[in-house]
């Protein structure tokens, strides 16, 4: 990206933009679901990904407040922790609707498929700046609720017998607000001087972990 965009995020979301046309974060669940006879299976290994996944999410924006606690960035950590910690209870009711238990979802042996999520979000909570860690809950919220709200849509569509709980949490399109404090305090990181190619790279990998989560459901069997 050119020097003389350097503080302005909107670079840095054109870029990812860029990318996704370049090489599209691919999301085979929907269909994969809607060609299943009983989806079932990857329906399970779905809930349990997220559960392991929300673990992750909350130790991850835990660490970011005690890295970058100016007023906004810390509006932002308190309200992704708060968003994860309020649909946890909601996850685990699809879970069980879907037969799973509670060991199923609280079990140590971490999954695959919420692995490169799980290191993409852990590594940048670790050692990203502040640009790099917003943008990549910017690009977070923008890629799992869009993928999550074209499963819900494909099962109604589909008239699979699914229960509506699973359905309902994944019916979802996100909080259009949250998305615009992420890019205001990625902003705030860049105008200090944070790397904005750092922070497109971090983004792409949240991403692209998200997308192994959809990938792996999918071929679930």
């Amino acid at each position: 990206m050119s020097t003389t965009h350097r503080t302005d995020v909107r670079t840095a979301v054109a870029e990812l933009e860029r990318l996704r046309d370049l090489r599209p974060v691919d999301n085979p669940l929907p269909e994969a679901l809607a060609r299943s006879g009983d989806p079932t299976v990857q329906l399970r290994r779905l809930v349990t990904i997220e559960a392991q996944c929300h673990t992750a999410e909350l130790a991850a924006y835990g660490v970011l407040l005690t890295r970058f606690h100016g007023d906004r960035a810390t509006e932002l950590w308190l309200a992704l922790g708060r968003l994860v910690h309020e649909a946890t209870p909601k996850l685990r009711e699809a879970g069980r609707v879907l037969g799973l238990r509670e060991s199923e979802l609280t079990r140590r042996c971490g999954d695959p498929g919420a692995a490169p999520f799980n290191e993409a979000l852990s590594w940048v909570a670790l050692t990203g700046g502040q640009a790099a860690a917003a943008l990549a809950s910017h690009s977070d919220m923008v890629t799992y609720f869009a993928g999550g709200a074209a499963v819900a849509h494909r099962l109604r569509e589909a008239g699979a017998d699914v229960p509506e709980a699973f359905v309902d949490y994944y019916d979802d399109t996100g909080d259009g607000a949250m998305r615009d404090l992420a890019l205001d305090v990625a902003q705030e990181g860049l105008r200090r001087g944070d790397d904005p190619d750092e922070a497109v790279f971090h983004a792409r990998r949240v991403e692209e972990g998200i997308g192994a989560i959809w990938s792996t459901a999918a071929f679930a069997t």
